[in-house]
């Protein structure tokens, strides 16, 4: 991973916390990290579970 990579992590990250400020940073980092493996590496067109994206 890149530097561009890190950053755009944190970023989504930090937008998921805004939207969800119950989540701890801990969730957050584990839920975007299962929606980049579903949408971005298996490039999987269905939902992932737990988000109604």
């Amino acid at each position: 991973m890149g530097q561009p990579d890190i950053q755009a992590f944190t970023a989504c990250t930090t937008l998921y916390r805004i939207h969800h400020p119950e989540a701890s940073i801990n969730e957050a980092r584990r839920l975007v990290s299962e929606w980049i493996d579903h949408h971005i590496v298996r490039q999987d067109k269905g939902a992932t579970p737990g988000c109604d994206c």
